[in-house]
């Protein structure tokens, strides 16, 4: 049985101290992952922050994602990797509340209290999409409006939660365009001027200005020089420990994938064919897709 939960009246005060504000590819990975060690993305044990059972989605007679089931905890980093057209993405829109599934059930855990985040009225669904979720868009333009300043696309979900004061906005947009490396002196400029990993910067502040607890990342590294890709892996690996955040990553990149993801579900067709502990899936890969996966990233 599902609980309706009521929402908290919005507020304008952050939780306690949220706002204390060209080598080759496998080079920059292997470093970022000797300095402070892969295994420091640590998370603890604890209810499920995300309950997914038997989650399909067809579009017609094709395979978006079929039968997929699993958990995240809090603190805890899930990398999805598969070729292109594997079903990644639709899992992922579908886990995030973007895509209606065709059938199966996505839980969130409230207040000790899971709920169908289908299954929940419109208008609270939105607001769980604003307050509890954030999504991360591998273009830009489908997180960012393009035609509204920085500032103004970080302040969008302040507003939506009932903040009005202006210098109140101002300051939290700087605060957090600070927070992901970004020049605040730039609050003012449109996006399109950003670049490719400052638009993703920009995305992640808008995302977690309301301190949600789950995040999800579609390809965030994908067409981004190799200097500026570990430099956003660094800042994610910060942000997760900073805030605790739950995390559902799809990339086709192992790499990537290994410097911030705990665990590792491999998709082919639609289908989850292996999951498991990151070090386990790549070091002794099962499945014969995995194997080839692995392999291949290693001749590369």
């Amino acid at each position: 049985m599902f609980v309706r939960i009521q929402m908290p009246a919005p507020k304008e005060e952050s939780r306690p101290g949220i706002l204390e504000a060209g080598k080759p590819k496998c080079e920059v990975y292997a470093t970022m992952c000797s300095s402070e060690g892969c295994s420091s993305l640590k998370h603890e044990a604890s209810e499920p922050l995300l309950q997914v059972s038997k989650l399909s989605h067809f579009y017609g007679v094709r395979i978006g994602c079929a039968d997929v089931s699993l958990e995240l905890g809090a603190g805890e980093v899930l990398g999805i990797v598969g070729e292109s057209g594997s079903g990644k993405t639709t899992l992922l829109r579908c886990l995030s509340g973007w895509q209606r599934p065709s059938q199966g059930q996505v839980l969130i855990n409230l207040n000790g209290n899971y709920v169908d985040l289908y299954g929940l009225e419109e208008s609270f669904r939105r607001r769980l999409l604003r307050t509890e979720i954030g999504m991360v868009f591998q273009r830009a333009e489908e997180g960012v409006r393009m035609r509204v300043s920085a500032g103004g696309n970080i302040g969008e979900r302040l507003m939506a939660e009932g903040m009005r004061h202006y210098r109140n906005l101002r300051d939290r947009a700087c605060q957090w365009m600070e927070r992901v490396e970004l020049d605040s002196d730039r609050i003012d400029d449109l996006p399109t001027t950003y670049s490719g990993g400052m638009l993703q910067r920009l995305q992640l502040a808008k995302n977690l200005v309301t301190q949600p607890r789950l995040l999800f990342l579609d390809e965030p590294t994908t067409g981004l020089d190799v200097s500026v890709q570990a430099r956003l892996l660094d800042l994610l690996r910060r942000l997760v420990r900073e805030l605790n955040l739950s995390v559902v990553m799809v990339t086709h990149d192992l790499a990537v994938a290994r410097v911030l993801a705990h665990r590792l579900l491999v998709m082919v067709q639609g289908r989850v064919v292996e999951e498991g502990l990151m070090d386990r899936v790549l070091d002794d890969p099962q499945h014969p897709y995995t194997q080839l996966l692995v392999s291949s990233r290693l001749v590369a």
